[in-house]
């Protein structure tokens, strides 16, 4: 589905210098900067910074938690509907992937309306107000500023049992790795910022909830869960090993990609982010495959799917949790 109005001579993309999930400080960096903040504590904040997970969850009475958790970026694709949908779909995961449901959101605006008419920012908040509501998601207002550089997210409150939480912590060795979305976002949203062609495949994977497979996580019984975003699968398995005291081996045949992504990897169409999330993990890397399929392993994700630590019927097994062999986590790529 695509905006009911046109602003085809517009490119949204051109007005930003970064684009969705890849854009976020890069991991290391961002480590460097949180070490140094003062960590809160106390008995009802089951979740907070200290594993990098994808929401807060603070324990309202025995079996009641709140997950909080916000996200936005700059444009993904030049379609302001489809940039709403993808923005807000992108927040919700955060709330799934902890095993949440989303019950409240609020919108998050910058627009730089000398640039680009603020009728273009209302496709924008229509195409979030779409997926709230697909997802049973409440949209109560929000708040917006003028910006040289437009960005667009939500801030999200939802609900989750305490004593069934999807966390990065719990991964037990002898689990399997399940993979819900395919890989090779980042890939194509860049050639879309270069191009401006339309893959209407990644557009559909990108908004699509992952409600889904956070709750079949949940029936199955699932404790450790993470969605896969900007800092790629690989920094993202590397955090839960890291939080969960394991080692993880993957199985580079076994990910899935979206068809033309291999095809725009190698016509050079890479995030800056891809290469950021790849250099953090190699030093945990222990691989025998080329550099070409590491990088797509650590692509920066925009609404990417959940790794699960567990077998979920529908979606393929990549790769598995294993024992901690040595003083630090280790991934082997086979």
């Amino acid at each position: 589905m695509t905006s009911a109005t046109s602003h085809a001579p517009l490119r949204l993309t051109q007005h930003a210098s970064g684009g969705g999930c890849a854009c976020k400080v890069p991991p290391g960096e961002l480590e460097r900067v949180l070490a140094g903040l003062p960590v809160a504590s106390g008995d009802d904040l089951l979740v907070g910074l200290e594993h990098g997970d994808d929401g807060a969850v603070v324990r309202l009475d025995g079996d009641r938690a709140v997950v909080l958790t916000t996200d936005f970026f700059t444009p993904v694709v030049d379609d302001p509907y489809d940039w709403g949908r993808i923005a807000a779909a992108n927040a919700l995961s955060d709330v799934y992937a902890m095993g949440g449901e989303p019950l409240v959101a609020v919108n998050l605006l910058a627009w730089p309306r000398d640039r680009i008419p603020f009728e273009v920012a209302a496709e924008v908040l229509r195409g979030g107000a779409a997926v709230c509501a697909e997802a049973g998601c409440l949209l109560a207002g929000g708040h917006s500023i003028d910006d040289p550089e437009p960005k667009y997210g939500l801030a999200v409150t939802g609900t989750a049992d305490p004593a069934r939480l999807l966390r990065n912590d719990a991964a037990a060795p002898g689990t399997p790795l399940t993979l819900t979305k395919p890989l090779g976002l980042g890939v194509l949203n860049n050639r879309h910022k270069s191009t401006g062609e339309v893959f209407e495949e990644a557009v559909a994977v990108m908004t699509t909830l992952n409600r889904d497979a956070s709750r079949a996580s949940l029936a199955a019984g699932h404790t450790a869960a993470t969605d896969v975003t900007g800092f790629g699968l690989l920094g993202h398995l590397f955090k839960m090993c890291r939080a969960s005291g394991v080692d993880a081996v993957v199985d580079a045949a076994a990910v899935p990609y979206l068809e033309p992504a291999r095809a725009s990897y190698a016509a050079g169409f890479v995030p800056g982010g891809s290469r950021r999330n790849l250099d953090w993990v190699r030093p945990h890397l222990e691989a025998s495959v080329d550099e070409d399929e590491l990088v797509l392993l650590a692509d920066a994700q925009t609404s990417g799917g959940l790794l699960v630590a567990g077998e979920l019927p529908g979606h393929p097994v990549v790769g598995e949790i294993v024992a901690r062999a040595g003083a630090h986590p280790r991934i082997t790529v086979r």
